[in-house]
């Protein structure tokens, strides 16, 4: 961003040079302003009208900012509010040019917004772009449908392709990152919160269960047709024991007995390997 902004005394330069008339009173009522004491209602009064005098140099450089990624309302915000950080920190009596002064404390406003607020790794313009059209567009469908739209709907509304809009979906994710090693938000604010990395992953059972599956499978291959068939209806059908029996054409005790021999037998051989 730094190579494309030119010096902050040649911005100061060229907006004092074709905004001079609208600028040449404004030393005079800044050491007014600062002689006259904070509680004095007057104080209040001259400062607005200071504010408002100098809001075309903060349109201006909200201007010279705009299209990466940022709207002018936004920019315009954060430049209105350098403006009065730099009413309210002028010192007359340092003798110095304010727009040499304001020019600089505006733009390192408008540049620590695109520091703490935008996007933390590149992502293409045009999903820039059209992820400024994503709001509106999802809050017309959704009153539109009384429901929230689908990334197609997005779409056909923005006549756009399908694959950019589901990018711009989770273009969002790129807009900041944040340190693994950094204390995790907790819903009490705990000021000692474990780091990131301490409350994400943990033991997966399933590659216990794969591990058992592989040791068992051959196993399973050589038992007999009947006690496979006991197995499948017990455990993989959910069957009970009596209509195991019902089906099978044999005892309850029967059934019972079996699924404790076969279950025995494997887990002796299993462990045994």
């Amino acid at each position: 961003m730094a190579s494309t902004i030119v010096h902050d005394s040649d911005a100061a330069t060229r907006v004092g040079r074709t905004r001079a008339d609208g600028y040449d009173d404004i030393e005079p009522r800044l050491a007014r302003l600062a002689s006259i004491p904070p509680g004095d209602p007057e104080r209040a009064v001259l400062r607005e009208e200071i504010v408002r005098c100098c809001l075309p140099l903060a349109d201006h450089i909200a201007r010279r900012f705009t299209g990466r990624g940022e709207t002018y309302d936004d920019l315009h915000q954060i430049a209105s509010l350098g403006l009065v950080l730099a009413v309210d920190r002028f010192d007359p009596d340092r003798g110095s040019n304010f727009l040499a002064f304001a020019v600089p404390t505006i733009m390192g406003e408008v540049r620590r917004h695109f520091r703490d607020h935008t996007w933390a790794v590149r992502v293409p313009r045009r999903i820039k772009d059209l992820k400024l059209t994503l709001g509106p567009a999802v809050e017309a469908l959704s009153q539109r449908l009384e429901r929230p739209p689908t990334a197609v709907e997005i779409a056909v509304e923005l006549d756009a392709d399908l694959t950019e809009v589901t990018q711009a979906l989770l273009a969002a994710n790129a807009y900041r990152t944040d340190s693994l090693d950094s204390a995790a938000q907790t819903s009490d604010a705990e000021i000692h919160a474990a780091p990131v990395t301490e409350t994400l992953g943990d033991d997966d059972p399933g590659y216990g269960l794969a591990e058992d599956a592989l040791t068992v499978a051959p196993l399973l291959a050589e038992l007999s047709d009947i006690d496979r068939a006991v197995l499948r209806l017990r455990f993989f059908e959910g069957q009970s024991q009596s209509r195991i029996a019902e089906r099978l054409g044999v005892s309850q005790m029967h059934i019972s007995r079996t699924l404790t021999r076969i279950l025995a037998d494997l887990r002796e051989r299993a462990l045994g390997d």
